[in-house]
């Protein structure tokens, strides 16, 4: 056993176990919150919503331990057990070309992944959202989106794993800067592509109707500077009773999007504060910030994966007998995500500082108590975690917890 192996156990023991723990302190604190609402909640929230919104979160929880565990089953089979060793040799016994031959493999690894996962999809679907009452989707819609999504995967994803892998085997020693440049502009354009001709595959997109919400929020886009595309409604509740709204897109090709679910729950006052903070994600250059670091950190690890395809020890520290550029993409993708995890609180840090950036930003262009009286209800009507426990909040939560969002905005609606 290499110094390698030894690390990437010790690294991947050290996530599956902090994940569990955390998912332990989670667990005990939706307990221990479990009788009643907390007080800024009681008007809005009964004793019943909060309880099921504690049974929700639990069963999530529950669902995702299985999910880890099989996940870090299926990933040590697939390294140190030889099992993509196995998938490359079957793939070689084919005699196809070298791109098209690592082209095959990476894709019947990741069918073979994605449908490992499938059934834990269709448990979430069909058992935990259906039991708490969000599900709309129909086990035909589901299927039909699983083909879609599978038949879009491969029409995109193939010519670009095609390409990278030839520029890995035709482009020397730098072909990692190449491969990088390649990857960062295909995701440039799919961003630019997704709102007007991806994303109308699987949803279907109305522009909001004329009326005073439209002519309230047109000038709230006006007023932040914000050139979009339009105003649209998804019909989000077409799968979930879930609600949202987000901007997609870059450029002049920006889209503001509203669920369908939004829109019927809240109030005019109260979608303007929702899409200020959207909107506040722009005019503060989160999205920007991100889609610079996003370039960054990817062109290192394109640089890391050019040094390690180079390091032969390191396939066989990770089950690989025969090093071949798709074998390191391969084990890249598979194996980084450990090594990264300990990085998550940072992640997550960022991520709620942007959030509560944004609420001050909708606070000055919206009513911060408008935005805290939609984020009760999202909160109600998602049956959201108002009492998470501080460690795990601060390892895995994107956004500030419940009781630190509406202090924040309580004290802005009173400067």
């Amino acid at each position: 056993m290499t110094d390698f192996t030894v690390a990437f156990l010790v690294a991947l023991a050290f996530m599956v176990a902090v994940r569990l723990w955390l998912a332990s302190r989670q667990l005990g604190a939706l307990r221990r919150g479990a009788g009643s609402p907390p007080e800024p909640f009681r008007a809005a929230i009964t004793a019943e919503e909060h309880r099921r919104a504690a049974e929700y979160s639990r069963a999530k929880l529950n669902l995702g331990r299985v999910e880890l565990v099989a996940d870090t089953v299926a990933l040590l089979g697939l390294t140190l057990g030889g099992g993509f060793a196995w998938l490359d040799a079957r793939v070689a016994a084919l005699g196809l070309p070298p791109v098209a031959h690592g082209v095959a493999v990476l894709a019947a690894m990741m069918l073979g992944l994605t449908l490992w996962s499938l059934p834990y999809s269709i448990y979430s679907t069909f058992g935990i959202e259906a039991r708490f009452g969000f599900n709309r989707q129909t086990p035909p819609l589901f299927a039909l989106d699983f083909v879609r999504s599978l038949a879009l995967g491969a029409a995109l994803g193939l010519p670009l794993l095609a390409l990278v892998l030839w520029l890995m085997q035709h482009s020397g020693t730098y072909w990692w800067a190449y491969a990088w440049a390649a990857w960062a502009l295909f995701g440039i354009a799919l961003t630019a592509l997704y709102p007007r001709f991806l994303a109308p595959l699987f949803n279907r997109f109305e522009p909001l109707g004329p009326g005073e919400l439209r002519s309230r929020l047109e000038r709230l886009v006006a007023a932040c500077g914000f050139a979009a595309d339009g105003l649209y409604v998804m019909d989000g509740s077409r799968r979930s009773t879930h609600g949202n709204a987000y901007f997609t897109g870059i450029g002049r090709h920006k889209r503001i999007v509203l669920f369908d679910t939004l829109v019927s729950r809240l109030e005019a006052g109260e979608l303007e504060a929702v899409l200020a903070h959207e909107l506040g994600h722009f005019r503060l250059n989160h999205v920007r910030v991100r889609l610079i670091m996003s370039l960054v950190t990817s062109a290192l690890g394109f640089a890391l994966l050019g040094y390690a395809s180079g390091q032969p020890e390191l396939y066989g520290a990770l089950g690989i007998r025969t090093p071949s550029m798709h074998a390191a993409l391969a084990l890249f993708a598979l194996v980084t995500p450990v090594f990264l995890f300990p990085l998550g609180p940072l992640s997550a840090w960022w991520s709620r500082r942007d959030e509560f950036a944004a609420d001050r930003y909708a606070a000055e262009h919206a009513s911060a108590a408008d935005l805290a009286a939609a984020l009760v209800k999202l909160y109600r009507d998602n049956a959201s975690t108002l009492t998470p426990d501080p460690v795990y909040s601060a390892w895995n939560d994107s956004h500030p917890p419940a009781l630190a969002r509406l202090a924040a905005l309580d004290r802005l609606s009173r400067a």
